[in-house]
């Protein structure tokens, strides 16, 4: 018989009468099976440096999905497959990249591609161009001086020391911060009038249209390269500002980013009299053979007749950037759902519920594969029309926020689960320090495809460790940026909770669907 651990929430000071079972048992094999006999380790090799940079639909993107359909049924999980959402665009592939100053002496430079960017017509030297258009008189100081030139663009922001450190923890204080957040004033009563508000967006449009018409112009003078310093922090470039990746988009100019540094140095020796040279050389081509794009999905089949059509969802985004291999962002997630799920079918446990694990596709522009996902199966956002599984799904619990431990919860505005997930979270309190739930939102990840119909959809609060300094979309996300204990503590933590809204009587509460106009 399985022993249970009936926890009676502090809630119910409050008047609240609920007391949820949870099955410690299992809760301790999950825990045993994550900690001691964890393969976080293997499953980050392949989907990070034997799969490398996955790009949506990219060749990298596409080995990371045929290693994770393969390995999840290896493990016993059903109805493993690449699934399609919708059409995505085209897939491109870096082949070479290369630059380097050769003039007044050689420097190799830190320089990326910038996403879907054309090839150059081979290799390409010569004299650099600084661009500086700020007001329509600057367009006269480049007419027709620009073709075949190789052009560089000065990078904004500082590049000065910094002395904060690179990786963080939540402390106790900064989780309690966030467990009670403060009030945030209306919108518009931030002492702005209606006048200044309106004048704000006029300029921002202004300023939108004014950088198109540079584009513009840049394009029509025909330089051979673009060389752009962009924010980044001491040899870290952030990368992810893409080309449109749409079908049959009208031909550009090649693209390189590079490290702020390095246009820097250029810029201060030409503005002294120095002459400046580089060569280049960028090598890529596109995959139009399959637009779609694709999700990985497969299935732990539920066990109880009744309960065994409802499904409890997990997953993460397996596309990254190009710069690096996405390790952080996000294998990380797509290693700890893989993690929870192998777990799940070690222990033996035979969840009531169906448990359906789904990497996703093309995030980084745009929630796209888990919007489409949504779409097909639950319902559409933008008329509320639903469809008969949105009925079925009781949750979706997600991970893209790096490789932090769990410290936490979002509970994206949902009040009413939140004495159930206390409750969850008691017999994991000796792995989650400060555990914190917060009634806060969160955004940027695919929990919101789900939470737009109301579907229960979580991200779980992370230690931030380097993800914003130095891996979200950079060149330094690497295998060497992952805390393999962090992640195995991730994978007990989301096990647990998954195989818990498996078990329940019920399905997690909702909230109330959003109007449509």
């Amino acid at each position: 018989m399985k022993r249970k651990l009936l926890i009676l929430p502090a809630l119910l000071l409050a008047g609240m009468t609920f007391a949820q079972e949870v099955e410690l048992e299992a809760i301790e094999k999950i825990k045993k099976e994550g900690l001691e006999n964890s393969k976080v380790e293997e499953i980050a090799f392949q989907l990070v440096d034997k799969a490398g940079p996955r790009l949506s639909n990219s060749e990298g993107y596409e080995r990371a999905t045929k290693y994770a359909v393969k390995q999840l049924s290896d493990w016993g999980l059903a109805n493993s497959k690449t699934e399609a959402w919708g059409e995505f665009g085209r897939g491109w592939e870096m082949e070479k990249s290369y630059i380097a100053m050769t003039a007044p002496y050689y420097m190799p430079f830190i320089a990326i591609p910038k996403a879907w960017t054309e090839s150059t017509k081979g290799e390409v030297s010569g004299k650099v161009v600084f661009l500086d258009i700020k007001t329509e008189e600057d367009f006269a100081k480049y007419k027709g001086k620009l073709k075949g030139a190789i052009v560089a663009i000065k990078p904004s922001g500082t590049q000065e020391p910094t002395y904060e450190s690179d990786a963080e923890r939540y402390t106790a204080e900064q989780l309690h911060g966030m467990e009670h957040p403060a009030p945030r004033e209306p919108r518009g009563n931030s002492g702005a009038t209606a006048e200044s508000m309106a004048a704000r967006m006029a300029e921002f449009r202004a300023a939108r249209a004014f950088s198109q018409k540079v584009n513009e112009f840049i394009i029509s003078e025909g330089p051979a390269l673009i060389v752009k310093g962009v924010n980044g922090r001491h040899g870290t470039l952030f990368t992810s500002s893409p080309r449109d990746y749409v079908k049959d988009t009208p031909v550009g100019i090649p693209e390189l980013e590079t490290a702020p540094e390095n246009v820097n140095l250029m810029a201060r020796l030409s503005e002294n009299g120095v002459q400046v040279e580089l060569e280049a050389e960028v090598k890529t081509r596109y995959r139009n053979d399959d637009l779609q794009g694709y999700n990985v999905i497969a299935e732990i089949p539920g066990s109880d007749p009744t309960l065994k059509s409802e499904i409890v969802m997990l997953g993460g985004h397996l596309d990254s950037w190009h710069g690096a291999n996405g390790a952080t962002d996000n294998a990380a997630g797509c290693i700890v759902m893989m993690e929870a799920v192998r777990i799940l079918k070690a222990t033996g446990l035979q969840p009531k519920r169906t448990v359906r694990i789904a990497l996703w596709g093309g995030e980084e522009q745009g929630l796209h594969g888990s919007r489409g996902y949504v779409l097909n199966h639950f319902g559409d956002r933008a008329t509320m029309e639903l469809k008969p599984e949105h009925e079925k799904i009781s949750a979706y619990y997600n991970i893209d926020n790096g490789t932090g431990k769990v410290r936490g919860i979002y509970l994206q505005g949902n009040a009413a689960v939140e004495p159930i997930f206390n409750e969850w979270f008691m017999p994991l309190d000796d792995i989650v320090n400060d555990r914190t739930i917060t009634i806060s939102n969160t955004g940027g990840t695919d929990h919101q495809s789900f939470d737009a119909l109301s579907i229960p959809g979580f991200q779980f609060i992370q230690d931030p460790i380097e993800y914003r300094t130095r891996t979200h979309h950079t060149n330094m996300d690497t295998f060497e940026r992952l805390e393999l204990d962090d992640l195995k503590q991730m994978a007990v933590v989301i096990a647990s909770f998954v195989y818990n809204t498996a078990q329940r009587d019920e399905m997690l509460p909702r909230k109330e669907l959003p109007k449509t106009e």
